[in-house]
């Protein structure tokens, strides 16, 4: 009885646990729809920023500053909460392996999430640890906080470079956003004419870099969030799936022993019955 009473107990742990893991996981997939949302129309208004940036450089190449030193940067998009698999170790990963190929010897790193935060804590490199996101609508506050560490280091020229995870890939991205619009250094124009401008050229870069950097921030932060939630998606449903299985054994193991205790009740009423009509037949010789 109190082996069958334990597993009983147990299955219900079991079922209480598996009820908080379902409502996380309705949470998370909840998450990855509304962030579908918000993906499409960041995409497009960080598309159309590199289209005008292109579209502008193409007839200014020379208002963007010249190749020169930077002190290096990296803004590292953790996860705030856990079960989510190796994706905080998949970022470290990439790190490590783009400081060495690119020999970036002293780099300065940028990292959000309480839970990358752990594996960096006591290590020198770190700049600023910055609480990380669980909705979409923590990106806002997040990257106000990022911008301040960022200015708190321009001492000197900074190149920033993002490490962040994208749903469709299943590596880390390493995307390069400030200096922006290298790439476009040498832009062919498309049309005979350059773009009427109100303000001079060197101001109407500094506003576009300023959009440009903001509104990329936002796409890596709301790519970094899904991919999470995907994870987090993935995880819970083989952790429920598991839970599910191992209540089921728990079941036929607790049915068995029920059994068990009836045979048993049935051999002693069997048993005291047989011994009953052996002393009434014995009383009545």
């Amino acid at each position: 009885m109190t082996h069958r009473r334990e597993l009983e107990q147990h299955r219900q742990t079991l079922g209480e646990i598996r009820e908080i893991m379902n409502s996380m996981k309705t949470l998370a997939y909840m998450e990855t729809r509304k962030l579908s949302r918000f993906l499409d129309a960041q995409r497009a208004a960080v598309a159309h920023i590199e289209n005008v940036a292109r579209d502008f450089l193409a007839y200014y190449p020379d208002v963007l500053a010249q190749t020169r030193r930077y002190e290096q940067v990296y803004l590292l998009f953790g996860s705030e909460r856990g079960f989510c698999g190796d994706f905080n170790n998949s970022l470290l990963q990439t790190l490590e392996a783009h400081l060495r190929k690119n020999n970036v010897r002293q780099p300065r790193l940028l990292v959000t999430g309480n839970k990358l935060y752990m594996h960096l804590q006591h290590d020198p490199r770190v700049s600023a640890f910055i609480d990380g996101i669980n909705v979409a609508e923590d990106v806002e506050n997040m990257l106000n906080e990022v911008i301040d560490a960022l200015n708190q280091l321009q001492r000197k020229p900074v190149s920033l470079n993002v490490l962040y995870h994208v749903p469709e890939q299943e590596q880390v991205v390493v995307k390069k956003v400030l200096p922006p619009f290298e790439e476009y250094r040498h832009a062919r124009p498309e049309y005979p004419y350059a773009p009427l401008l109100n303000l001079p050229p060197d101001n109407f870069l500094s506003e576009l870099m300023h959009h440009y950097l903001f509104s990329a921030l936002h796409e890596m932060a709301y790519l970094a969030l899904m991919t999470e939630n995907m994870r987090r998606l993935q995880h819970l449903e083989g952790a429920v799936k598991h839970m599910d299985e191992e209540a089921t054994k728990l079941l036929c193991q607790s049915n068995a022993l029920r059994q068990e205790e009836i045979i048993e009740e049935i051999e002693v009423i069997l048993l005291s019955s047989t011994r009953h009509d052996h002393e009434r037949n014995k009383k009545y010789k």
